[in-house]
């Protein structure tokens, strides 16, 4: 039994001291640093469907595009949704505030989300800049109560971002369709595939006979309605890869 028990201790070790010199030499290996692949597309909750879809980032009414554009004195209100990837962690940081959000899609299923911020039925928590006379009397939410989190990621993860213009008009299983269709993550099909989520989601939105996650919330709410939530629509595609050797020097020029 002492030959046994000895063996035995000395196999374990063994196995010990190979995985632990096979972990050592990993641990010096540098990961390969990682980098999102984007496409972008949406509409303004004015624009009617069969219209010509908007130019990437001006999605029309949203505060960041007013404000940047200086088209108007930056007064209203928006929900923000922030993903950060931090490419040596290989690591996304995320800040959301209110119903916009995010998910995190591996092998055609949803492995991370946001969650949804309401203070009641359709009055989600929001950045607000208000006119003079009506200051104090709106909601206006503080970017600390913004939801926070942090989710590693590895190289064909795909991060689906959006307004809830799109999140009203198309659930979950619907968003997964299309994703699962994108086999090839070169940039331009990425950028089709933005482009045909939104065109989707801005067309059911003005269907009076669809009955949208928006319209299944209300009826939970105790409002029987039916049909599409027309709103602004903004989605944001992107796949998590590998950096080349030439798009590490780009991105250091």
């Amino acid at each position: 039994m002492q030959s046994v028990t000895l063996y035995g201790r000395l196999l374990a070790r063994a196995f010990i001291t190979g995985f632990h010199n096979e972990y050592q030499l990993k641990a010096r290996e540098k990961p390969q640093e990682l980098h999102l692949v984007t496409g972008a597309s949406g509409f303004s909750k004015s624009t009617r469907p069969k219209s010509e879809l908007l130019r990437k980032w001006t999605f029309g009414d949203d505060a960041f595009f007013i404000a940047r554009n200086k088209v108007a004195d930056v007064i209203g209100s928006s929900t923000a949704c922030i993903v950060s990837l931090h490419r040596e962690e290989r690591t996304v940081y995320t800040a959301n505030l209110g119903d916009s959000g995010f998910l995190v899609i591996r092998h055609d299923e949803v492995i991370h989300r946001s969650q949804e911020q309401q203070h009641y039925f359709n009055t989600p928590f929001q950045l607000a800049v208000a006119p003079p006379p009506q200051r104090g009397q709106i909601i206006s939410d503080s970017p600390s109560m913004a939801e926070n989190s942090s989710f590693g990621v590895q190289e064909g993860d795909i991060i689906l971002l959006g307004t809830d213009g799109l999140f009203d008009n198309m659930n979950e299983d619907m968003l997964l369709d299309y994703v699962s269709k994108l086999k090839d993550h070169r940039q331009d099909n990425i950028q089709k595939t933005a482009s045909k989520i939104a065109e989707e989601a801005h067309q059911l939105a003005f269907d009076p006979d669809y009955l949208s996650p928006f319209a299944l919330t209300a009826i939970d709410a105790g409002i029987e309605i039916r049909g599409g939530k027309p709103d602004d629509i903004t989605v944001v595609l992107a796949r998590v890869s590998s950096l080349t050797e030439s798009e590490k020097e780009a991105l250091q020029v």
